[in-house]
């Protein structure tokens, strides 16, 4: 870690901030974050390695700064980190206002009726 780079909480990464292995070379960008903001808990990370999306876990994350986030990951065990998938999530909302039953919204998007 450079000096003039600074610690910060996961949810305040670096979108596309590099992501480093144990020898500090570059495994890829930062993609996505994985975890829950509002429970505060880190999964992890998702980086491109590749043409690849591979999960990094959070406990595999050793510190993530204002410009760069490190790992403790070897460079022989990047090949074998799991490709991230995306799980699909629904939730319930109400079809209209006169429905008398609840309608299944993919991905948890709003209904033009209710925006």
């Amino acid at each position: 870690m450079s000096d003039d780079e600074t610690p910060v909480a996961w949810p305040a990464t670096p979108y596309r901030a590099p992501v480093l292995d144990a020898e500090q070379a570059e495994i890829g960008p930062a993609e996505s974050l994985l975890g829950d903001d509002a429970a505060d808990i880190f999964h992890g990370i998702v980086v491109g390695h590749g043409g690849r999306m591979l999960e990094v876990p959070g406990a595999r994350v050793t510190r993530i700064t204002t410009e760069r986030v490190y790992t403790d990951l070897r460079p022989d065990e990047i090949a074998g980190l799991n490709d991230y998938a995306v799980e699909p999530t629904y939730t319930v909302e109400w079809g209209g206002l006169f429905r008398r039953h609840p309608k299944w919204d993919r991905d948890g998007g709003t209904y033009p009726g209710n925006r």
